[in-house]
């Protein structure tokens, strides 16, 4: 399974990150379908130039033509004036295997549950926090998604 091959390389690459988006929404236990997986990590350059070279010895390339070194030296540009959220790779030979980094957001700020699932444990964004992270997004699928999470915590 392509994201437990992920959750590999990155720990393979020591890159801390958690998973955020609809594959957290649906590790916590909320219904929930997706194709791409979404992740934040921690901001240093050492760990976007490490999550680039783990995405790419998966077969991932990035949807823009930037390295790790020029998304970590212009992201805030890249956010406040090109709004840009998410630095995205897909694997040209398998377009279901995407992974988009969440630029937005710094891991050393977000608290992380760590899941069992298929005999790993993977760090997941903590359901507070994920929810905060929806509600700043605002999409239909967002609102979706913080509803279900609400239902888990009563």
């Amino acid at each position: 399974m392509f994201l437990y091959e992920l959750v590999d390389a990155m720990h393979k690459a020591e890159v801390p990150f958690a998973i955020v988006g609809g594959y957290a929404v649906a590790l916590h236990g909320a219904v929930r379908g997706t194709v791409d997986i979404d992740i934040v990590i921690r901001t240093a350059k050492r760990h976007y130039l490490a999550a680039e070279a783990a995405l790419r010895s998966l077969g991932l390339t990035p949807r823009l033509p930037v390295s790790a070194a020029e998304v970590f030296g212009f992201r805030e540009e890249y956010i406040k004036n090109r709004n840009l959220i998410a630095w995205s790779f897909l694997n040209p030979a398998d377009p279901t295997q995407v992974v988009d980094i969440i630029i937005t957001h710094d891991l050393t700020k977000l608290r992380i549950t760590n899941i069992r699932s298929g005999g790993r444990t993977l760090p997941v964004l903590a359901i507070a926090d994920l929810i905060a992270m929806k509600k700043a997004g605002g999409r239909p699928q967002d609102l979706e998604d913080i509803r279900a999470l609400e239902e888990l915590q009563k």
